[in-house]
C-alpha cells in the first residue's frame, strides 16, 4: 500500500522535476568527436544530448563511445576525433519521453539511466529528469 505523501509525489507533475534544456551541456549534430570529449570533459558529465540546430534529440554521447571509436588495433588514433562527428558514434535508441508522462513511468526508466531526456510532441528537447532529483525528493517524502 503506498502512503498518501508518498501517492501526492507520483501523482506530482513531472514537469516539476525537469532541468531545462537551457541548463543542460549539449554536443549538435555536426560536432566532432573532439569538440564532444572537450565538452563531456568541462561539464564532468559521462553522457550528454545531441540534438539538431533546431534542438530535436536524436541521440546520446559518452566519454566511453568516444573513446572505443578511436581504439586502433595497436594504438590510440587520435587524428580520429577530428574525423569522426558525433552522430558516427551516438547512441540512437535512448528513452525518452514527454511531460505529459507520469512520475511512476520517470522512476522505471531512472532504475537503469541516470537521467531521462523530455522532449516536447515534434521531438524538440526540453531538457532532464535526473536521478537525483527524483531521490532527493523521494528523501524528502521519507523524512516528512
Amino acid at each position: 500500500m503506498i502512503s498518501s505523501k508518498l501517492g501526492n509525489f507520483l501523482n506530482d507533475k513531472l514537469e516539476n522535476y525537469i532541468i531545462s534544456a537551457e541548463k543542460v551541456a549539449h554536443v549538435q549534430m555536426g560536432n566532432n568527436l573532439e569538440h564532444a570529449l572537450l565538452v563531456l570533459t568541462k561539464c564532468g558529465y559521462s553522457v550528454i544530448p545531441v540534438l539538431d540546430f533546431e534542438f530535436k534529440l536524436h541521440g546520446l554521447i559518452s566519454s566511453a563511445m568516444i573513446t572505443d571509436s578511436i581504439l586502433g588495433m595497436e594504438r590510440i588514433e587520435y587524428e580520429r576525433l577530428e574525423q569522426l562527428k558525433v552522430e558516427d558514434v551516438m547512441q540512437t535508441k535512448i528513452p525518452v519521453l514527454t511531460n505529459s508522462h507520469d512520475i511512476e513511468k520517470i522512476v522505471k526508466l531512472l532504475v537503469d539511466n541516470p537521467f531521462i531526456c523530455i522532449v516536447d510532441g515534434e521531438g524538440v528537447f526540453e531538457g532532464i529528469v535526473t536521478r537525483h532529483v527524483i531521490l532527493k525528493q523521494v528523501q524528502r517524502y521519507i523524512h516528512e
